[in-house]
């Protein structure tokens, strides 16, 4: 009989245990609100969601993420200190201009407080941006800023065909965020400059930055000029030799590292 009681909490505490390192994983789905009008003339969201399949989605990265025992969510209001309660890693992803969103939700500056106050307790905050004519840059340096981060109005590594790959290429060289992929591709991404606690994390081979990594308080903040990890640039489509698909799961491991 103790023997069976022991086994049974021994079972219990081990389910208590996993539920509790599970990590929960949130994309933005609030300043980034894209919709087209499908064939049956209905607005349907797209762009950089986890259920997105398409080469416009984060499907893969979110399997990535599933594949390290990360749950997923989606939080398609602004932030506040309720709803990130328990996230652990939350990403916001090119957040909508005018052009986008006829009616676009710019990040505001108590947006920017409690994602920030949720950084400085332990969160992790994931930045991805976009050239300067597919992205609003003013709202979103407003949240940067407070990281010591700050999107340029600018286009590096500038790609104009399929048959300019090379013109993408960032190389990977002892970066210990990255401990697998060696090259990767990242196209038509504004640079970062950097202030504060903020460093480069990838660089252009001009040296521009455009990944970088800042501390703040107790949390983490990575910044990315391109949204980079969508399914188009992670589902096989690059020539050999670009490593996009492992800097994906390098990334995810990192980012959940951080809350173990």
């Amino acid at each position: 009989m103790k023997r069976k009681l022991a086994v049974i909490v021994l079972f219990v505490y081990s389910m208590v245990t996993c539920k509790a390192m599970a990590q929960t994983v949130a994309l933005d789905y609030y300043f980034n609100h894209e919709t087209h009008t499908t064939k049956a003339g209905q607005a349907e969201r797209f762009h950089y969601l986890w259920e997105d399949t398409a080469n416009s989605g984060f499907s893969v990265w979110g399997s990535i993420f599933k594949s390290q025992g990360a749950s997923l969510t989606s939080i398609d209001v602004a932030p506040t200190p309720q709803n990130l309660k328990n996230v652990a890693v939350y990403i916001i992803v090119d957040p909508d201009s005018q052009k986008e969103n006829k009616q676009p939700n710019y990040i505001q500056k108590a947006d920017a407080d409690n994602i920030a106050q949720w950084v400085k307790a332990g969160g992790v905050l994931i930045l991805m941006a976009n050239d300067s004519a597919n992205v609003e840059l003013n709202h979103f340096n407003l949240l940067a800023g407070y990281f010591g981060l700050h999107f340029n109005n600018d286009m590096q590594n500038h790609v104009i065909d399929d048959a300019h790959f090379e013109d993408g290429a960032v190389i990977i060289d002892n970066n210990p965020f990255f401990k697998t992929a060696r090259k990767a591709f990242i196209k038509d991404a504004c640079s970062i400059s950097l202030t504060g606690t903020a460093k480069p994390l990838l660089t252009t081979a001009g040296g521009a930055a455009i990944a970088a990594i800042a501390r703040y308080g107790k949390g983490t903040v990575i910044a990315v000029g391109d949204p980079w990890l969508y399914n188009e640039y992670v589902n096989g489509r690059l020539p050999a030799g670009f490593d996009n698909d492992k800097a994906a799961t390098d990334l995810a491991k990192y980012l959940l590292s951080l809350n173990q």
